[in-house]
Order: structure tokens, then sequence, then C-alpha cells
């Protein structure tokens, strides 16, 4: 009884305590029912409020969405499974090395043990690529990896591999790599068995090795780099395995030229013989890769690795090919005239690539740039002397400008300027590094033609527009301000033409000869930059005024500066007063240029009035 009692009076009290929780449930809604009269007026404070709570949840929310993105990240792409499964395999690997090192089996057994390990894990990674494992790629990459760190310490430290064996086991993961990439459609194992195998190669031997059989693998690394571009645009590992390339055969190209310079014998590992013809293959077979890569980018940007590999091969086998040339006393005029023959090929190809149906013949200009600098480089050797070469250099030049025409390509014409300005620069080398009486007639022709050629490219170049879907002249230079070069260039050419015809006629003449010719260098500028001034006013164009002011400031540079501490007599007389009267020929002409500018705006002002007046009558 007294349980049933107390169980009542608890149930008595829970009752008693809902009913309260009612009462006060009631009054609140009659309390919000009665100031819902006054809700707009605190209606911004109640936002602040909710502004305030959803701020304070946001922040709250912050770190659990962070750390939900990270954790669904690592499990799409198995991150914890894979450093698990690479941390075992490195267990093994060093469990192997660890008994090789104290002994335990004889250093051929160890590596033997090593190698057939690297090579399992090579065949697991392919069978796990076949069963789409997320594992696949770990054993993959650590099968390559762990294969060449095994063959160069076996064949470096422990002299127990022999290098041909060496160079075969990596060529053969390389190659296995790339045959798991190409069924499979996978990056990672190409790239990592060719950079693995390029690697390994030029450590073997450093800085002795056996360059014929090193070039067989860098050869076989730069095609299955070109492979690996096919799945993934790659361009780090290019540029990697050309710069390793071009590392080994410089310094075999350098090793090799410095013994047959001394009159030495050449190392074994120099192998002379084989230079020039392994470099030959490389050469075709790089030209061949950026032909190959420039087709198969199609109407799509041109990778940059494509796009500058022939220049950039053009320029650096010339200079390795001449350094061994002249080295060992061969003929120069060879190279030269094999130079040509490879420019013409590149011009072959590149006319090729523009008889495609696509719209500014992308990648037509790699091989125009690759061929002009073969031509700049081989034709004066091929002539025997440089001033003969120079004028065929500026037609070429103009060729090329023509050309950028008919195929609608403006790479063609800006590299036509970059032509032009270099053969220039060759005439003011050759001339400057010579004593002023060297082929006196020879510079004069060459200049003479050269400066010619350059006018008219400069007056074809302004008559003719760059292309307007140009990638250069579209978003570099716009106004096509580069084919100033070519102005500039004639003017060069025509000082040195003027400075060669005044050391003829000052040979006879009395008094100090140096002296005399020092000071007409000047004289010739400042009339040039009088001459210069006077076209601009008469065609009122604004690039020959500012061109002629930056003549005037060479001017006053070489008088005060140069003839000033290192001439005397009337010669430097005449030399300030040239420079005088330039700056003073050209003030009258400055003012007299504003002076015109003034008017024609003033004349306009009235036109446009008049024309605006029957506007404001007719709305009137």
């Amino acid at each position: 009884m007294n349980e049933e009692r107390r169980e009542v009076e608890k149930r008595s009290e829970d009752v008693v305590s809902q009913m309260e929780a009612l009462v006060t449930r009631v009054a609140e809604l009659e309390a919000r029912l009665a100031t819902q009269g006054a809700q707009p007026a605190t209606e911004s404070a109640t936002k602040s409020s909710k502004t305030q709570v959803n701020k304070d949840d946001l922040l709250l929310g912050e770190p659990d969405d962070i750390s939900e993105e990270v954790l669904s990240w690592a499990s799409r792409t198995a991150l914890l499974p894979r450093l698990a499964t690479l941390c075992f395999l490195m267990v093994i690997a060093l469990a192997l090395r660890t008994v090789t090192d104290n002994q335990l089996i004889n250093t051929l057994a160890g590596s033997a043990l090593g190698m057939g390990y690297a090579a399992a894990l090579i065949l697991a990674g392919w069978y796990l690529y076949r069963s789409t494992s997320p594992l696949a790629p770990v054993f993959a990459a650590c099968g390559a990896l762990l294969m060449a760190t095994i063959v160069v310490e076996t064949h470096m430290r422990f002299l127990s591999l022999p290098l041909v064996p060496a160079y075969i086991t990596l060529i053969a993961t390389g190659i296995a790599m790339t045959v798991i990439s190409y069924q499979f459609k996978a990056f990672l194992p190409v790239s990592v068995g060719t950079l693995g195998m390029c690697l390994a190669g030029a450590a073997i031997d450093y800085p002795h090795p056996y360059f014929p059989y090193l070039s067989m693998i860098l050869w076989t690394a730069n095609l299955l780099g070109f492979y690996a571009a096919s799945l993934k645009r790659c361009s780090w590992l290019r540029w990697t395995v050309l710069i390793v390339t071009l590392l080994m055969l410089q310094l075999w190209g350098f090793g090799l030229g410095a013994a047959l310079s001394r009159q030495q014998q050449p190392a074994p590992g120099l192998a002379p013989l084989w230079f020039l013809p392994v470099l030959g293959i490389f050469v075709a077979s790089y030209l061949a890769i950026s032909v190959l890569g420039i087709v198969r980018s199609g109407s799509d940007r041109v990778s940059r690795f494509d796009f500058s590999l022939p220049t950039v091969i053009a320029t650096w086998s010339f200079a390795v090919a001449h350094h061994v040339v002249g080295a060992q006393g061969g003929n120069l005029m060879i190279l030269g005239w094999t130079a040509i023959v490879v420019a013409a090929l590149h011009a072959a190809l590149a006319w090729w690539l523009a008889g495609r149906e696509i719209p500014g013949k992308p990648g037509t200009n790699a091989l125009v740039a690759g061929g002009a600098v073969l031509l700049l480089l081989g034709l004066p050797k091929a002539l025997g002397q440089p001033l003969f070469a120079l004028p065929l250099l500026a037609a070429a030049a103009l060729g090329l400008a023509l050309t950028s025409r008919t195929w609608s390509s403006g790479g063609v014409r800006f590299t036509s300027y970059l032509l032009q300005v270099a053969a220039t620069g060759i005439l003011a080398l050759f001339v400057l590094s010579g004593p002023p009486d060297s082929n006196l007639f020879a510079v004069i022709v060459a200049a003479a033609m050269q400066a010619a050629i350059a006018i008219v490219h400069y007056r074809w170049c302004r008559t003719n527009a760059p292309p307007a879907d140009s990638e250069f002249f579209g978003h570099i230079d716009r106004r096509d301000l580069g084919a100033a070069a070519l102005l500039m260039a004639a003017l060069v050419s025509g000082f040195f033409l003027l400075r060669s015809g005044v050391y003829l006629s000052l040979r006879g003449a009395p008094g100090d000869l140096a002296n005399s010719f020092r000071c007409s260098q000047s004289i010739i500028i400042n009339l040039a930059a009088i001459g210069l001034m006077l076209l601009a006013l008469i065609q009122r164009n604004k690039e020959l005024r500012n061109l002629a002011i930056l003549v005037t400031v060479v001017g006053a540079i070489r008088v005060f500066l140069y003839d000033m501490f290192g001439t005397h007599g009337v010669p430097l007389v005449l030399s300030v007063f040239s420079f005088g009267l330039a700056a003073a020929v050209e003030s009258i002409m400055l003012g007299r240029w504003q002076h015109q500018t003034t008017h024609t705006g003033r004349a306009e002002q009235p036109a446009a009035q008049q024309a605006q007046e029957p506007e404001d009558a007719e709305a009137v």
C-alpha cells in the first residue's frame, strides 16, 4: 500500500510540473502576441543577432568542413594505403641492402636479389594496373627507381656489373615502363622510367663515361619523353631530359676538343670517330620530334618545347661541331655547307607545314627560326668571308618578310626582323674588330647592299601591316614598333659605308690620320641626325623624328665623352661644330613641328564647328 501511495504521489507531482510548464508557455505566447506590433522597430536588432548566430555557426562548422574535405580527398586518392605500401616496399629493399652490407651474402648475389626484387615490383605494378588497383603506381614507380639505383651502385661502387649490361638494363627498364603506360594510358610509369633511365645513365662513370653507349641511353630517353607528351603535357620532363642530353654531349665535345687542340691522344671514352655521326643522329631526331609534335598539336597551341627545339638545337649543335672541327683542324667550309643544307631542310619542312589548311600556320615559325639560325651561322663559314654572306643574309630576311605575307604568319615576319638585325650585327663586329683599312672595298660593297636591302625591308613593312590574328603582333607589338629596328640596321650599315669611304679618302691627306678619322665618325653621326630630322619634318613622320633624336644623343656621347678627351686640333673643332649645328637645326625643326601641329589643330577645330552647325540647326 505504501509503495502504491508513493507512486501515486510521484505521478501527481509530474502532472503538476507539466501543468506549470504549460502555463509558462501560454504566458510566453501571450507576450509575443502583445509585442507583435513593435516587431518592425526591433527588426534590425533581430537580424543582426541572427547574423551573428549564423556567423558563429559557420565558424564553428568550418573546421569540420575542412577536415571532411581532407578526409574525402585522402580517401579518393588512397593516400594512406599508398603510403603504407611504400613503407613496406622500402623496408624489404632496405633489408636486402642490410643483408648485403653485412656480408651475409656476397655482393653479386645481393645485387641480383635487388634487381630481381625491382623487376618483381614492376611486374606487380603491371598486374595491379590490369586490375585497376590504386596501389599500381606505387609498385611500378618503386620498381623503376629501385632498379636505376641498384644499377648505378652495383656498377660504380661494387664493380660487379659491367658497363654494357648496366646500360641495357636501364634501357629495358625504361621500355618496360613505357609499355605499361601504353597499355593502360597511364602517365606515371613512362615519366618515372624515362627520368630514372636518363639520370642513372648520366651518373654512370661520370665525368668520364663511354659516350657512345651513354648516347644510346639519352637518345632512348628523348624518344620516350616524346611519347610521354602524347599522354599528358609534361614540359618539365622533356626539358629535363633535353638539358641532361645537351650537357652530356657538350661534355663530350669539350673533352674531345681540348684533347685535339693540345694534339693529345683522346681517351677511349671520347671516341673521336663517333662524335659527329652521333651529333647528326641527335639533330635529325630532334628535328623529327619537333615536326611530329607540331603536327600532333593540329590547330591547338604548339607546346613551348616543340616550338623552341629547332632553334635551341641549331644553335647548340653548330657551336659544338664548330669547336670540335676547329680543334682537329678540319675544314670549316664543309661544316658551313652542311649547316646550309640542314637550313634548307628546315625551310622545306616549314613550307610543308604551311601547306596545311590551318589558320595562322601554327609551328611554321619554329622551323623558320631554326633554319635562319643555321643560315646565319653557316653561310659565312661556307663562303669563307663573312662580308660576302651579309648581303645574302639581308636578302634572305627580306624574303622571309615576303613569305610571311603569303603564309599570314606574324612569327615569320618577326624572324625576318631578327635576321636583318643579326646580319647588321655581324657587319659591325667584323668592321670594329679589325683595323680600319681591312677589306675596305669589300666593306663598302657589303655595307651598301645591306643598307639598301634593309631600307627596302623597312619600307615594305610600313606599307604592309602584320597579320591581324598574329599572336605576337596582336598582344606584344601591336603597333609594329619592331620594324623600326630595320631602319636602325640600315643606318648602321650606312654608317659603316661612309666610315670606310672617309677612311679611304683620308689616307692620302696630310696630318694625323687616326685623329682625323676618329672625329670624322662623329661628324657622320651628327650629319645623319640632321638629315633624319629634315626628312621627318617633310614627311611628318614621328618615327623618323624619334630616331633622329636618338642619333643626336649618340653623337653627343661620342663628341663629349670620346672625341673631347682623345682628339685635338681642327678635327676636334669640326666634330664639336657638327654637333652644335645638329642641335641648332633640330631645335628649329622641332619648333616648326610644334607650330605646324598647333596650327593644324586650330584649323581642324573651326571645321568641326562648321560641321556641327547644320546639325544644331536641324535639331532646332
